[in-house]
């Protein structure tokens, strides 16, 4: 089977579709975040290791406002 008959023949079940549906809740809204909020379209270098080390910076940054907007650097220094 292929990945694409693999992945259609998971959704035909109840489970499947149930495991496939958390992705909404657990994953997708971080993604969704970082390409509209913070305007990240697209990855600007070639190769794995400078890949990784870019989409690194991207997701530290993402941490790190969610720690700035929630308050916690105030609670931090007290």
């Amino acid at each position: 089977y292929t990945p694409k008959q693999r992945m259609a023949r998971k959704l035909m079940t109840k489970r499947g579709r149930a495991i496939y549906a958390k992705r909404k809740v657990i994953i997708e809204p971080v993604y969704g975040h970082i390409k509209a909020c913070m305007g990240f379209i697209r990855l600007s270098l070639r190769g794995l290791a400078k890949v990784q080390g870019e989409w690194s910076l991207v997701a530290m940054c993402h941490n790190l406002l969610k720690i700035f907007r929630n308050g916690w650097l105030r609670l931090a220094t007290m």
